[in-house]
């Protein structure tokens, strides 16, 4: 009899610990500051996303900055060359340093599309609550993110660039020569290129990254929100409503500012590709007539089809896994207009 009534006592014990726990837990999560809330909701959206089509990413950069040996192979013929040159590490040769981007990338895109589209909703009343807002702010938010983290996009693109053989052999028997890397790590190329260039070489590539995140940014939280708005309410926190509404934002968003990420990668490149002639791209204009008239306007949208099965599950995962931590975190609904309050 004492030992039962011991083992419930034990019980009762751990169950009000336990409670006491999340009880805790629960509070310390309502006591931090909603604009971390959304830091660390889009940090761990970014993450996830860019993880989850790593080998994508790779594949789609080699493809767009020509390297060696995959100028004229198609998506798949790319990943199974890569895969047998590197093995299955290669598919994420750079995603450490993409990881590490993205973070605090997507933290501050989300965070700051939150307090953008607050203050203009609270200062230019006379432009609404509807999704244009989510234009205006979604721009603003991805030159903010992009200016605050590009030496990282530089040394992603740079690290994913290199191509180390390890020992295939081509068809006629030869052995292949090995293209050793230039890089160690991102610590090693962001010191170099800043060795090298100053400050000006970290931002190297800069230009057509905020000339196409302006309006890709922009139109990605747009046709998101604006997509949501069409859903009737009792389906808006279903999953697969937010991976439908989020891969569809990406992929109108990716097709209309593609040749500026082929420019950007090109420009991130360039000190790594001897056979240019020494030729170096003097802004974004400069880049796109080179690219047409020296490698034929197909190049601008070398990748594409690549990016069409990245874009998808990459955006629809960010914002899915975005809207549900801000859930898990209990972030207070977005700010309206007051106009919107009263009515």
């Amino acid at each position: 009899m004492g030992s039962s009534q011991g083992s419930t006592l034990s019980a009762d014990v751990a169950g009000l610990v336990e409670g006491s726990s999340a009880h805790g837990m629960a509070k310390y999560i309502d006591s931090l500051p909603v604009y971390v809330k959304e830091l660390i909701a889009g940090g761990a959206a970014g993450g996830f996303a860019k993880t989850a089509v790593a080998p994508l990413e790779r594949t789609k950069i080699l493809l767009q900055t020509r390297t060696e040996g995959f100028q004229s192979l198609g998506v798949w013929r790319s990943m199974h060359k890569l895969l047998k040159t590197e093995g299955f590490m290669g598919f994420y040769k750079g995603n450490g340093a993409s990881v590490l981007r993205i973070v605090p990338y997507a933290a501050l895109h989300f965070m700051t599309y939150e307090q953008y589209r607050c203050w203009i909703l609270n200062n230019y009343q006379v432009l609404g609550s509807g999704p244009v807002i989510d234009l205006l702010a979604g721009s603003a938010a991805g030159g903010t993110a992009v200016l605050c983290t590009y030496p990282l996009d530089l040394a992603r693109t740079k690290l994913a660039y290199q191509i180390k053989n390890t020992g295939a052999t081509l068809g006629n028997g030869a052995s292949s020569v090995a293209l050793q890397p230039a890089y160690d790590g991102i610590k090693d190329v962001l010191r170099s290129v800043y060795k090298e260039g100053g400050m000006r070489g970290l931002y190297r590539g800069v230009g057509p990254t905020l000339i196409g995140i302006l309006p890709y940014a922009g139109l990605k939280f747009y046709i998101y929100e604006e997509l949501k708005t069409h859903v009737p309410e009792e389906h808006q926190k279903s999953i697969v409503m937010r991976l439908s509404c989020g891969a569809l934002a990406g992929l109108f968003g990716q097709t209309f500012t593609y040749p500026l990420d082929v420019v950007r990668r090109q420009m991130q490149v360039e000190s790594l590709q001897p056979s240019v002639g020494g030729h170096r791209y003097k802004n974004t204009w400069d880049g796109l007539t080179c690219i047409v008239r020296n490698q034929g306007w197909k190049q601008l949208f070398a990748g594409l089809s690549i990016n069409y099965i990245k874009i998808v599950p990459s955006v629809a995962i960010g914002f899915t896994a975005y809207d549900t931590m801000k859930n898990w975190l209990r972030t207070p609904p977005r700010q309206k207009s007051q106009n919107a309050s009263t009515a």
